[in-house]
């Protein structure tokens, strides 16, 4: 049976599955028009959506606790493979460290993006107007990771662990997501405080695709929780046009 402390440390993470150095320097003011943006926002997303039928992707997570982010207290490598009809499944290749961080903190983290994957409930995590309250933030074109990008604040339409109130970077020439980062709109947990969120993107065969992701956790029972989420050697299937 699941003790108090192991079932808050599970629900203290359960907001991960939503789920860096900015390097941010504002160029000069430009008039952009926000509702454009956040219309090119949107049609990218529904671009990847409907463009991309399955991926194959290697990622490492590894979990740190109590503001140590050089010892990971457990790791676990798996391989994911998302088929839009089915979502997503998971082969593990390597775990190493706390057996019971592993089940509770990374087996919650996997689950959840099985759940949230599903046809029928991944549409209601997507970054699109949708979902989301979406504004132009002042300031013009900015750069990040090298890339000119456009800066929305953004706040979901309804509260949940896995969406986010916070900011959303896209790239100024074809609105693709690069990063997002904020906190979850609800907590997992009575026993936990807003779960602290960043994911990174790149472009992979024309599509943002996730590369680095980070969550935070507090509580004053447990300390701190940190999952940090590595993505590599991305395999996509793309629709056939038409």
């Amino acid at each position: 049976m699941m003790s108090f402390k192991q079932n808050g440390l599970a629900q203290a993470v359960a907001a991960v599955s939503f789920f860096g150095c900015l390097g941010v320097i504002a160029a000069p003011a430009q008039q952009i028009d926000g509702a454009a943006v956040v219309r090119g926002v949107d049609a990218s997303v529904q671009a990847r959506i409907e463009g991309i039928a399955g991926y194959t992707v290697t990622e490492h997570y590894a979990v740190y606790r109590n503001n140590d982010e050089v010892h990971p207290v457990a790791e676990m490598t798996v391989k994911t493979v998302y088929k839009k009809e089915t979502g997503k499944s998971y082969t593990i290749l390597s775990q190493s460290g706390s057996e019971i961080i592993r089940r509770l903190v990374l087996g919650t983290v996997l689950d959840n993006e099985k759940r949230l994957n599903l046809p029928g409930n991944r549409e209601g995590a997507w970054l699109t107007s949708a979902n989301y309250e979406m504004k132009l933030k002042p300031g013009g074109i900015q750069l990040l990771d090298g890339r000119d990008c456009l800066v929305l604040g953004i706040s979901p339409k309804r509260k949940a662990p896995n969406l986010i109130e916070g900011t959303l970077w896209v790239d100024a020439k074809d609105y693709s997501i690069i990063q997002i980062q904020g906190t979850a709109s609800k907590s997992p947990s009575m026993f936990t405080g807003p779960t602290q969120m960043m994911r990174q993107y790149t472009n992979v065969n024309g599509f943002a695709m996730a590369t680095h992701a980070r969550a935070v956790s507090n509580s004053s029972l447990f300390g701190q929780t940190i999952v940090k989420i590595d993505y590599q050697g991305y395999e996509i299937q793309l629709r056939p046009a038409g």
